[in-house]
This record gives C-alpha cells, sequence and structure tokens, in this order.
C-alpha cells in the first residue's frame, strides 16, 4: 500500500509530491496528460518569488525533475473514481486499483468551452484553447481571442507578436490587471470590442469567420482562428462521492486542506478559494503534503 497518492501533476500536485518524499513517504503522483497543469501554456512567468522571468514549460519540468529525483513515482493514467475505506483509500483507473493510506487531489481546472454548434467539430481547425500552443500557425493572420480576464489578454499580447490583427472580444469588458491592460491597449494591431459576445462559429471544415453580437447588432467577423479563454471548470468528475463541492463545483476544504472525510485532501486551483495563482498552487500543495505526512 502506498503512502500517499496524489492525483494531478501541476504545480500542486507536484509541490505536494516533494514534501512528501522529503517526509520519507512512498508516492505515487497520477496524470491524465502532461505534467505541469496549464502553467504550461504560460510563456512568461513574472510574478513566481524568486524568477524575475521563466517560461512555463521551464518551470513546470523544473518541478517534475525534482519530484522525481526525490523518488516519486509518476503513472500517467486517469483516475476514474475514488472509494474511502477505514484504513484505506482505493483509486481506481480504467485497468487497475490501486490502494493508499491517503489521497492528495489536485485536479486543477479546465478551460470552459463556448458551447456552440460546431466548435467540438473546429477545434485544431480555427478553435484554441491555447494561444501558446497554436498562436504560431496564424502568423500574419487575424484572429479572436475571446475572454476579458488576465487569461484572454495575456493571450491577446502573445498573438500580437504574430498576427496581423488581434480582436479582443469581451462579454462586458476588460478585467485584467491594469498594468497588462495598458500593454494590450498599446498594441497597434489589436482591437478590444466590448459588450460583444458571439453566436455562431462559420465553416465545415476550418473556420471561416464568426457571427458576433455587440448591443442590438449581429455581424460577422472574418477571422482565421478564434483562442478561447472565457474561465475555466474544476475537474472533480468522479469525486463527487468524497467531496463536498460548492457550487460551481470546487472542492470544500478548510484551511489545511483537509476534506470532510479523513485522510483526502485538496489542493491547487480545484479548491474553493478567492485567490488562484501559482503562488498559491504551490502553497496548497505544502500544506496537504504536510498534512498528509503526519496522518
Amino acid at each position: 500500500m502506498t503512502d500517499i497518492i496524489i492525483i494531478g501533476a501541476g504545480p500542486a500536485g507536484l509541490t505536494a509530491g516533494i514534501y512528501a518524499k522529503r517526509s520519507g513517504k512512498n508516492v505515487l503522483i497520477f496524470e491524465k496528460s502532461a505534467p505541469g497543469g496549464q502553467i504550461i501554456n504560460s510563456p512568461n512567468i513574472e510574478n513566481y518569488p524568486g524568477f524575475k522571468n521563466i517560461s512555463g514549460p521551464e518551470f513546470a519540468t523544473s518541478l517534475y525533475n525534482q519530484a522525481k529525483d526525490l523518488g516519486a513515482e509518476f503513472i500517467f493514467d486517469e483516475v476514474l473514481k475514488i472509494e474511502s475505506q477505514d484504513k484505506k483509500k482505493i483509486v481506481y483507473t480504467k485497468d487497475k486499483n490501486y490502494e493508499a493510506k491517503r489521497i492528495i487531489i489536485a485536479t486543477g481546472c479546465a478551460n470552459k468551452k463556448l458551447g456552440l454548434p460546431n466548435e467540438d467539430k473546429l477545434i485544431g481547425k480555427g478553435i484554441s484553447y491555447c494561444a501558446t500552443c497554436d498562436g504560431a500557425f496564424y502568423k500574419e493572420k487575424s484572429v479572436a481571442v475571446i475572454g476579458g480576464g488576465n487569461t484572454a489578454t495575456m493571450d491577446a499580447l502573445f498573438l500580437a507578436n504574430y498576427c496581423k490583427k488581434v480582436y479582443v472580444l469581451c462579454r462586458s469588458h476588460l478585467k485584467s490587471d491594469e498594468s497588462e491592460q495598458e500593454k494590450l491597449k498599446q498594441k497597434q494591431n489589436v482591437e478590444i470590442i466590448n459588450n460583444t459576445i458571439v453566436t455562431k462559429l462559420i465553416g465545415d471544415n476550418k473556420l471561416e469567420s464568426i457571427e458576433v453580437k455587440t448591443g442590438d447588432k449581429v455581424s460577422n467577423l472574418e477571422v482565421d482562428a478564434v483562442f478561447v479563454a472565457i474561465g475555466q471548470e474544476p475537474q472533480t468528475k468522479g469525486f463527487e462521492n468524497i467531496l463536498e463541492l460548492d457550487k460551481f463545483g470546487y472542492a470544500k476544504t478548510n484551511e489545511e486542506c483537509m476534506t470532510k472525510e479523513k485522510g483526502i485532501f485538496v489542493a491547487g486551483d480545484v479548491r474553493e478559494k478567492h485567490v488562484r495563482q501559482l503562488t498559491t498552487a504551490t502553497a496548497d500543495g505544502t500544506i496537504a503534503s504536510i498534512n498528509a505526512s503526519k496522518e
């Protein structure tokens, strides 16, 4: 039986793994995609103490290597559900079950979709949720970023370096940090359109244009790609039986990252809290791991 199973290899999960190994625990870390979580999509990190500037992939790789070098074992598989018994927890994947004394859930959040017809069909054909992944494919072309928060602003700043024209479509207005807004407004190839929603994605084999509604006016906007940055959804599917969730689906815990279920902890963006930053994710991983190691 493993001492601690960590579900999710983003900053919170990897930090938890580092602290658990330093506490002398056996650790399994499950990740269904790539280590690092959403931070791997950030071209530059400028707000993490100790680093004036570091790329998201570089930061994630460093965390991963640190946990691995300490002896954490990684399993790249999706956890489907968890069961909690008196003296053990059972983690279920498609083909195998694993037992542990304690579990730390650090599954983070996933990007929200627009919910429009054709959206899934056009993913990779003009619809993207990762500007840093796909932006270079649209060099000297016209694109739209949907959203008004920090992620949308950062995406637009990144795309402005490649694209001929970048439209930023906000449901109300920009809500990102003032410093980032100022940077965006200085870009000559960026146009911010407030009070606008996308009502239709036009194109069969690839995106050709989008229908937008600005106030009462409906019009077509010719763009080669749309980058969706309208928020995130907590990844708690399969854990509803053991977690208490708020109305948005985030896991409720106390300040020690403990849930109502003894031996189950939650860390990172999937946890109910007011601030979701890289620093708070690693802090959660630290707190959850230290408490899990005491059990």
